[in-house]
Order: structure tokens, then sequence, then C-alpha cells
């Protein structure tokens, strides 16, 4: 089974070594290793994917070993495996404003169409907390005032509520590389509200607008430490517009309708190992070979 772990924490000498060790030691197959090593900020940063042998023994297990050398190397080591135990996907929601599209994800989870179980939401801001109430799932608050996020409480939600995936459904906060660091690996999914690369940023809409554009779109990619980077689409849905639409007439069809549909479809990629993020690059998955 494939297994990622994650490690962070102050840069020091032999971090990576004890890591690799009791993996290759069990006969696992290395198949990715990324490392990060920031001298100025004095950070290490590593991820590894590889497949885990059952005669090597559980899951539980090797993350037991894996903390234990988090312990003693003064590092925060995550072992992930989307195929254990053999359940539903667990999804984290992060909104910030627009329900339309966690509504949507809610939606399809109770008709059958996305095999997950959405086990939280999370917001910057109250505006979705009715729907989380209208779908009985919890509500969780990680915004000051100013809709500032604490993000180490993000990552502390996530852990306690065991999510596999973290789905920013227009969550208008960018995760710092920590976060995207500790989650690597493919699970962070965003829905940007325009088309990449060609409109990143906050106000792709408006951007496309003052280009006179008449196809909108929406994107929805998994998350590295570079913003908006493009190269980790999952799915792209668009819309066409008449010269002349006006802008509040196209915000009006992408956001209610466009946007909705296009994480929906993502997160069914992903959900169903379509595809899955390696070395930071899209990889089908075709009859479950990469």
């Amino acid at each position: 089974m494939q297994v990622i772990i994650t490690a962070l924490g102050p840069d020091n000498r032999g971090l990576a070594d004890p890591i690799v060790h009791e993996v290759t030691s069990h006969g696992a197959n290395i198949a990715e290793i990324q490392m990060y090593d920031h001298d100025r900020a004095r950070v290490f940063a590593m991820l590894t994917r590889f497949d885990w042998p059952s005669s090597a023994g559980s899951v539980d297990e090797l993350r037991q070993r894996m903390d234990d050398i988090g312990k003693e190397k003064g590092l925060t080591i995550r072992t992930w495996c989307r195929d254990f135990p053999q359940r539903t996907a667990r999804v984290a929601i992060c909104t910030t404003h627009r329900p339309e599209p966690a509504r949507a994800i809610l939606e399809t989870i109770r008709t059958g169409r996305l095999a997950a179980e959405a086990v939280v939401m999370i917001g910057n801001r109250e505006s979705c907390r009715p729907l989380a109430t209208e779908f009985d799932l919890p509500w969780e608050m990680i915004g000051d005032e100013e809709g500032v996020p604490n993000n180490q409480r993000l990552a502390e939600l996530i852990d306690s509520y065991q999510a596999d995936y973290i789905v920013l459904a227009r969550y208008m906060r960018v995760l710092p590389p920590d976060i995207c660091w500790q989650f690597g690996g493919g699970r962070i999914i965003n829905l940007h509200h325009g088309l990449l690369p060609a409109f990143p940023g906050a106000r792709p809409y408006h951007d496309a607008h003052t280009h006179r554009m008449l196809t909108y779109g929406a994107t929805v990619h998994f998350v590295v430490p570079e913003l908006d980077a493009g190269n980790q689409i999952i799915q792209q849905e668009t819309f066409t517009v008449s010269p002349g639409t006006s802008l509040a007439e196209i915000l009006r069809i992408g956001q209610t309708v466009n946007e909705p549909n296009c994480l929906v479809s993502g997160l069914a990629r992903v959900l169903d190992r379509e595809v899955e993020l390696h070395f930071h690059r899209i990889v089908a998955v075709r009859n479950g070979r990469r």
C-alpha cells in the first residue's frame, strides 16, 4: 500500500537518515523523496512516498515508530495512508464567505456521487456556520475578528478529525508553506475561481473581464507551497458569455454554477484515484497503475 510521510522541524544534521532507514529496512520501495532545507529560517521539511509491504507490519505500527523518531529528533512527523484503514475518505472543508462550493460537496456526498465522508467544516469567517448546522457537521472557527486564521489550530483540527483530504472550498486565505509541507503529497485540494495559469490571484473574474474575455472558468488543483503554481491542475470547467455581458452576470454564473460543479468533478477525480500528485506534478492513475 502507498504511504506518505512528511516531517517538519528545526533544521539539524541527520534528520532524514532515521526516517529513510526505518522505511527501507522493512523492504519498502521508495518512489519519491523531497527535502527542503532553508538555511536562513533554519527549517527542515521532508516528504517521502513509498510502497509499504504488508509483511512489514501495520501502518499503525509504522506510525508509532515515526512518532518516536519525531520525538527524538524534534520533528513533527505525519504518516498517512489513503488505503488504511479500509474506509471512506474523510474530508475537511475549509470556507470563508461563499457557501455554494461547500454545499455542492455536501449535497453530492449525501446523494452518493462522492465517495467521501465530510467530517468537519472549518472557517476563518462565520459566514458558512449555518451551512454546517444544516448538514449536522461540526463547525470550527479559526479566524480572528479580521479573518486572520490560526494555522496551528488548523493543523490540529485536521489531525484531531483524522481528515484524509483538506478541501479549500473558496477558502480565501493562502496556506503558509509549513501547512503545505505537513499535509503534502496531494492531501490539500483548492478551488481557484479562475483559469490557471492565465488568471491567478484574488480577482480573476475582474481581470478576465478587463481583458474582454468571453470564456471564464474555475480550476481545481493540488496545493503546493508555490501559490497558484499551475502544474497541479486536476480539473477545469469553463462557460462562455456573449459580448457585453455584465461583470455581475459573469460573477453570478461563475460563483453559483460553474465553481461548485468544477469542485465536485475535481474532488471526484481524487477520491476515485484517477489522479495523484507525484513530485509536485499530476500523475494519471489507470487500472491501479501510475
